[in-house]
């Protein structure tokens, strides 16, 4: 047997002995599996309660009465976004930024009911995830298990001895790192086995699952070889523990912390109530579309005449109401998008600035790099917003072309005490409305959006492997 192997072995060996070693990570390992099921548990309530609402939904709005289309528009309707199996081992943003929109003509509304709204004050720190045991608490519990294994043989003198006896620099360090990486192993495998037990259902994707497993293993194998090159390089255990965890409390806790608060200093971003006040501002510009008669909407209304060579409204063959009401929609959705886009650029640049101080934080690349895979990010949030837009959209026009064409302007027009009744279409009209079906990423599409967070952690763990390489040539020479 090598002398690797050897120095691998008796590192296991005094690891087990070492009972609040063998408890901690017993304890992990049991939190791990605690972390999978719960997840799982909350994300398949979560989806099934989704469903549930969206089907009722759907049945309200096709179970109304005959009514005027225009009514309809106003009635509107709930939609839910639907939750892949991946966000069971990271759920992201999405109990941040609500999972319901409701639907009507004239607004685009943002989501709503984000967990952290309705549930308890603990879902705000953060929810007990596999992705968060692997990001903040794996690594912490490496570094009390394996901050000695080079400073404590400096400190012991047996250092010296083992290079006495014909063992190498390199064996040793190799030696150690085996040691730890084994430990590092037991640590992870207890999520990824669940991870892919819970999620390996038809219709999952094997590409996203290779990016979220394939990112771990370099963010855990980084934590290793940082622990190793600290170990290393300080003369006391002592040292290297006080080291290694002022760079835990940066990287997980501090830079992840304060990024965001960075980023949206360097670009700012319009509240809800900003938004809504400067669209108020320029609708007054568009006009008024439930108004045939309203200045701003002359040009059209004259064009609408040309097209049809009338002179009057009156004679046109469809109801000028809903052509109306359709380009009063086409304006005002148009002036939504512009406000959604602008305000998407803006995060969209505050998320890359975050991920650009992913350079300085592992952490903050993890994170990314999970939430993409899982498409429980901003962009997929985002995708949903985007969907549900493009639907509201259509069938808000739909319903405005039903009063252009199923409506008579006369009708619409006239207030007698029968009108109500005439402008009123079949009920059988709500029943051939398409249903929202959200539309998920390709695999290939998730896979590479976690791409740059893998590119990121080799890119850390082959500049500490390097310094590794360094501090094992040195180590020795200072004791």
């Amino acid at each position: 047997m090598s002398a690797t192997h050897l120095i691998a072995r008796d590192e296991l060996r005094l690891m087990a002995r070492n009972r609040v070693a063998v408890i901690a990570l017993v304890l992990l390992v049991l939190l791990t599996l605690a972390a999978v099921l719960s997840s799982w548990s909350h994300q398949r309530g979560i989806a099934e309660l989704r469903m549930r609402h969206q089907q009722v939904a759907a049945a309200a709005f096709k179970a109304q009465p005959d009514r005027h289309p225009h009514r309809m528009v106003h009635y509107g309707t709930f939609i839910y976004r639907p939750l892949g199996a991946l966000a069971a081992f990271d759920p992201g943003v999405d109990a941040f930024t609500g999972n319901s929109m409701f639907l009507e003509g004239h607004r685009q509304n943002s989501a709503n009911f984000g967990d952290v709204r309705q549930s308890s004050l603990l879902v705000r720190f953060g929810q007990l995830t596999p992705a968060f045991v692997l990001q903040v608490v794996a690594p912490l519990l490496l570094i009390f298990l394996g901050f000695g294994v080079l400073a404590g043989e400096t400190e012991r003198g047996t250092l010296r001895l083992l290079m006495l006896q014909g063992v190498s620099r390199g064996q040793l360090v190799r030696g150690k790192l085996a040691a730890l990486g084994i430990v590092a192993l037991i640590v992870g495998l207890p999520a990824m086995v669940g991870f892919v037990a819970v999620v390996a259902q038809p219709g999952t994707l094997a590409l996203p699952m290779a990016a979220i497993g394939l990112g771990y293993a370099l963010y855990l194998a980084l934590w290793v070889v940082l622990i190793l090159l600290a170990s290393g390089f300080a003369r006391r255990g002592r040292d290297a523990l006080l080291a290694l965890l002022a760079i835990w409390t940066v990287a997980v806790v501090l830079v992840p912390r304060i990024a965001p608060d960075i980023a949206g200093a360097a670009v700012p971003l319009q509240n809800r109530l900003q938004t809504d006040v400067a669209i108020a501002r320029d609708l007054r510009q568009l006009g008024d579309s439930h108004n045939p008669d309203d200045p701003h909407l002359a040009a059209f209304k004259q064009s609408v005449l040309q097209r049809y060579g009338v002179t009057r409204v009156e004679d046109l063959p469809v109801n000028y109401k809903g052509l109306l009401a359709m380009e009063g929609e086409r304006l005002t959705s148009g002036l939504f998008d512009r406000y959604a886009g602008a305000s998407f650029a803006a995060q969209t640049a505050q998320n890359r600035l975050v991920d650009a101080i992913g350079v300085l934080s592992p952490t903050i690349a993890i994170r990314a790099l999970s939430m993409a895979a899982a498409d429980t990010d901003f962009a997929g949030h985002r995708r949903f917003l985007e969907q549900a837009e493009t639907y509201r959209y259509a069938l808000v026009q739909r319903l405005n072309r039903m009063e252009a064409k199923n409506v008579s302007y006369a009708d619409d027009i006239a207030e007698d005490a029968g009108a109500d009744r005439r402008k009123r279409i079949a009920a059988d009209n709500w029943q051939h409305m398409p249903d929202f079906a959200f539309i998920a990423p390709s695999a290939s599409a998730l896979a590479a959006a976690a791409l740059p967070g893998i590119s990121i952690l080799g890119l850390w763990l082959a500049v500490a492997t390097l310094l590794l390489t360094r501090v094992t040539r040195l180590l020795g020479a200072r004791q």
